[in-house]
């Protein structure tokens, strides 16, 4: 039976708690942003129609990033428990609504009490929880690579780049500018994903962007569906409210553009996937055929070796909590490990 239906990238403000003044309150401005976009998700299937079954919302659509908050700090003020009241809010949206349901957050992980990592979570239309992928690549923020060799001892590689078989196709998730990475999506690709579904907080601009042709770009090379919901804009903050507004948008396998919002809250960017169509195209043989013809084993030897080094975090049994100004130094090593290699020439 062909899988056809609607999905949207619904393009709503990111209310941040950063000025909260501490996590009670935090927690009940969340449950506050929560309930609205529940509203908000509820009048765009009234008004797209039932066969609407999947919605994507933005990056940290509940909080907002970290704003000189420590590592600590955030983890209680803006970070969800990985079967927190957060998540069981958002599993009752999903299920009252009839959707799958893509929600970004930063989040508390047991085996790593000290730190946050962020996360793109997949609720099914029953409200369970069927996948969670964690940013792996982010400038200022923990990631599993981090803690790598842990990571890989409590999740494995599958739940490094999980993929979810659901009626609605295989889909899978990518974090914020880590569109702009195509070994994450090309792991994904390669593990069956065939809808990317992308929670942003990106610049807008009437211009293509480095991450709007990015996108354009993951959907081609992985011959998959790109769902991109953006923030409209982040209130409660010094940065100008529109300064990470429109760019939401559907991309089908073929990189064309099926459906985009403009500036400000908005459903417009919603339109049909059609995955029966999109895997009969995967079945075809062809120069555009991209995964049959990935020379895996050479591009794989190609990129062995990294100055960026994993698990930067762990110290001896246990896992240090980093400042802030550790992330920015350790760019700044690893760039002189780069020019050090070659890979960076000087003026």
């Amino acid at each position: 039976m062909s899988i056809a239906y609607r999905a949207l990238a619904l393009q709503t403000t990111c209310r941040a708690v950063n000025g909260c003044p501490g996590a009670a309150e935090a927690a009940a401005m969340v449950a506050d942003n929560i309930t609205r976009v529940g509203r908000q998700i509820r009048a765009s299937k009234a008004f797209i129609g039932k066969d609407l079954k999947l919605v994507v919302l933005p990056e940290y659509f509940a909080t907002s990033y970290p704003l000189g908050d420590t590592i600590p700090g955030w983890a209680a003020k803006g970070s969800f428990a990985i079967d927190g009241p957060e998540y069981e809010q958002l599993g009752r949206i999903a299920q009252d609504n009839g959707v799958y349901l893509c929600a970004n957050a930063y989040e508390r992980d047991p085996h790593f009490p000290d730190l946050y990592f962020q996360a793109s979570v997949i609720l099914d239309d029953s409200g369970n929880q069927i996948l969670r992928y964690r940013r792996l690549i982010s400038l200022y923020a923990p990631s599993p690579h981090d803690v790598w060799d842990r990571y890989l001892d409590a999740y494995g590689i599958e739940g490094v780049f999980p993929v979810a078989d659901t009626p609605l196709g295989r889909l899978a998730c990518i974090a914020s500018e880590e569109i702009l990475y195509p070994e994450v999506a090309r792991a994904l690709g390669m593990r069956g994903a065939e809808v990317l579904l992308h929670c942003t907080s990106e610049v807008g601009s009437p211009e293509l962007t480095p991450k709007d042709i990015a996108k354009r770009a993951r959907a081609i090379e992985n011959m998959a569906f790109v769902v991109s919901a953006n923030t409209a804009g982040i209130s409660g903050v010094d940065m100008p409210l529109g300064s990470a507004d429109g760019m939401s948008k559907i991309v089908d396998d073929q990189g064309r553009v099926l459906a985009a919002a403009g500036m400000g809250e908005s459903m417009a960017a919603n339109t049909e996937l059609d995955i029966g169509g999109l895997r009969r195209r995967r079945l075809r043989p062809g120069m555009g055929h991209f995964h049959s013809r990935l020379p895996r084993a050479v591009i794989e030897t190609g990129l062995a070796g990294s100055a960026l080094a994993p698990n930067a975090l762990l110290e001896g049994d246990g896992v240090r909590i980093p400042q802030r100004a550790d992330f920015a130094a350790r760019q700044q090593a690893t760039i002189g490990a780069l020019r050090r290699a070659g890979v960076l020439a000087d003026e």
